[in-house]
């Protein structure tokens, strides 16, 4: 009785903010409702719109290419830099602090102004290029360079993510290498082969909540952006929220954001298929 006194405020909380909403969008779905009028029944008709639509092709792909882009960068970035600071030289605790200070900022809106006034046509970076006598880059003008300047923001604030390796990096047994040191391994056969199969329970943990954030990622494309180029930045969140709130489609909109929680539990489903495949837990 007293668990579930303490488990209770988190009931309400998953059903006022989580399952409700979900089932609402659910049921919006399959509905034409834009706030205004009473919502109709009409059935697929929002999915079978977007599916027939150049503009959400366009936005799924540039999800995938996003994640693609900023899970990977992110997660080596983040492994090295804890290895890094897994070894032990003077001030690390410093070097610590100092490379987790991006993750304390989180994916605000003042990190996302500072970013795109640092890559904007007259920003900082080309100011420095224009210096240094070389040619300006258009990165936010750019299909391509855009994407990159909105991934680059993600996989900057890898703080959380360093963490978590940094910690397991910490708890693999020295025993292990020095064993495999005095068998003849060198360091990179030791990491690869010892501290990598170790560590990949928080491998598995890291991927899992980097794909479902970066899925999600909203806040640095519309800042940075607005989705242009050409919809190059044109993330499905984006999508979502200019159907909703900004023509008013509350149904099309609910449409979109089932089908981007159908896939994101898609990608989580398969992630955990394989797991058993390359995940080591310790017994």
């Amino acid at each position: 009785m007293i668990g579930l006194v303490f488990v209770t405020p988190w009931i309400f909380g998953f059903l006022a903010f989580k399952a409700i909403p979900l089932g609402m969008a659910c049921v919006l779905s399959f509905e034409d409702y834009n706030i205004v009028s009473s919502p109709f029944f009409i059935g697929f008709e929002n999915y079978w719109t977007a599916f027939h639509m150049d503009e959400f092709w366009q936005s799924a792909k540039v999800s995938f290419l996003y994640v693609l882009m900023t899970v990977p960068g992110k997660m080596l970035f983040s492994l090295f830099i804890a290895y890094l600071l897994s070894l032990n030289v003077k001030f690390i605790g410093a070097f610590r602090s100092v490379y987790y200070i991006p993750s304390l900022m989180g994916s605000s809106v003042a990190v996302a102004i500072l970013w795109k006034f640092l890559f904007m046509t007259d920003g900082l970076l080309n100011r420095i290029l224009g210096k240094m006598g070389l040619p300006l880059v258009g990165w936010l003008t750019g299909d391509y360079t855009a994407l990159f300047v909105v991934s680059l923001q993600h996989v900057w604030q890898f703080g959380s993510t360093m963490v978590v390796f940094l910690a397991a990096l910490k708890n693999v047994p020295q025993s292990l290498k020095e064993a495999a040191r005095i068998d003849g391994a060198r360091e990179w056969t030791i990491f690869w082969h010892v501290t990598v199969p170790y560590i990949t329970p928080m491998v598995f943990f890291n991927l899992m909540t980097n794909l479902v954030t970066a899925f999600q990622e909203f806040n640095s494309p519309y800042v940075i952006t607005g989705g242009g180029p050409n919809h190059a930045t044109y993330l499905m969140s984006l999508m979502i929220y200019q159907n909703a709130f900004r023509y008013l489609k509350m149904g099309f909109a609910s449409a979109l954001s089932i089908m981007l929680f159908l896939t994101i539990t898609t990608v989580t489903v398969l992630l955990f298929l394989s797991s058993k495949y390359w995940v080591n837990y310790q017994d």
